[in-house]
């Protein structure tokens, strides 16, 4: 995480939440974490203690929160409240029998990411001087449009989408539990596409045969056959024409891949070139309020908490080396050249070697 001293980087808050509500858990029954009316608080512990981490490694981290869905992930969406509904009934027939682990796994089928618990989250953002945006869409796609238009250095989550949005680079599992121990990976967008021999439209082609949130699926198809078929008919539409519509069988009427590369393409995202990205000192009596007071957080580790951004802030006026030079266009050399000039500028001109 200390590679990463010094850069600003756009986290898909959504997909956060998700995460903090499923695996910060509690007790012997594994029960989210809860104030003293009951309310869910696991969300927003986990908001404070993984920007707390962030911030000691010199991360400046801006949260981006999603806005309301595009209409083609109405049936994506519509999947999930399905699965959702046939998780509950699930999770009350394994409390019925007692089987410990079958609730377990059917109570994070179950969950979901409230208005409220956005609304908490926000606030506590706000008292922590760290910024956010509200994306009119997709988080996701307004993460990608700011890396891009260099507000940020990269985007922060682990849905892939954020490459198809056109994201230069993705980062993942910045936001995983310490305690997971998974690796970081960077994802450079354009060295990607340079490796799979792919332009951006075959990538796009690629992802929604694969299958992605806003169209629907064609069975048997999996990540080799998807590529092997991009590769060779260079679009989605010449590929359809030439599978077997019994081996992959679909439904031509739910598969609107032009529908869905439009948005790849064109998707609806905050203005860039208007917001003003502000890291703050924290409000420190703001935050016991809200967090000891009204959520019943323990005061001390609160109070921990508020050093630690205190610490992080004095520690962000350091930059990063690089920040220091400027990359002149067209006088890159190879190590081969470089060498060279750097053997023939240390001999002088009667062939022996200059002491340095």
């Amino acid at each position: 995480m200390s590679a990463f001293f010094g850069r600003k980087i756009a986290i898909d808050a959504s997909m956060c939440l998700y995460q903090f509500i499923i695996a910060i858990r509690a007790g012997p029954d594994q029960q989210n974490l809860t104030d003293d009316s009951g309310e869910i608080t696991s969300h927003l512990q986990g908001m404070f203690n993984r920007t707390l981490r962030l911030m000691d490694h010199g991360i400046k981290p801006v949260y981006v929160f999603d806005g309301k869905p595009p209409t083609l992930k109405g049936g994506e969406l519509e999947k999930r409240k399905e699965r959702r509904a046939e998780a509950e009934a699930e999770l009350k027939a394994a409390i019925d029998e007692e089987s410990k682990d079958d609730i377990e796994k059917f109570q994070r089928r179950t969950v979901y990411v409230t208005k409220e618990q956005n609304a908490e989250c926000k606030r506590l953002l706000k008292l922590m001087g760290v910024p956010y945006v509200e994306a009119p869409g997709e988080a996701e796609a307004t993460c990608a449009a700011m890396t891009k238009a260099g507000l940020v250095y990269a985007t922060g989550t682990e849905d892939m989408d954020a490459l198809t949005f056109d994201s230069p680079r993705l980062i993942r599992n910045l936001m995983a539990a310490e305690a997971r121990g998974l690796p970081i990976t960077e994802i450079d967008l354009e060295r990607a596409l340079e490796a799979l021999n792919m332009t951006r439209q075959e990538f796009i082609d690629l992802c929604i045969l694969l299958g992605c949130d806003y169209t629907g699926t064609i069975r048997g198809i999996g990540p080799k056959k998807a590529f092997d078929l991009i590769r060779q008919y260079k679009t989605i539409e010449e590929a359809l024409k030439h599978i077997d519509k019994e081996k992959y069988p679909y439904d031509p009427e739910d598969f609107m891949y032009k529908e869905a590369a439009e948005l790849f393409k064109q998707p609806e995202v905050a203005d860039v070139s208007s917001l003003e990205l502000k890291w703050t000192a924290p409000d420190e009596e703001g935050l016991m309020k809200f967090l000891v007071e009204e959520k019943g957080f323990n005061p001390e580790r609160v109070q921990r908490g508020i050093e630690r951004l205190k610490k992080a802030r004095q520690a962000g006026t350091q930059q990063r080396l690089e920040n220091y030079f400027t990359v002149i266009p067209g006088k890159r050399r190879d190590n081969a050249a470089a060498a060279a000039a750097a053997a023939a500028s240390s001999t002088s001109a009667k062939g022996k070697k200059v002491k340095r």
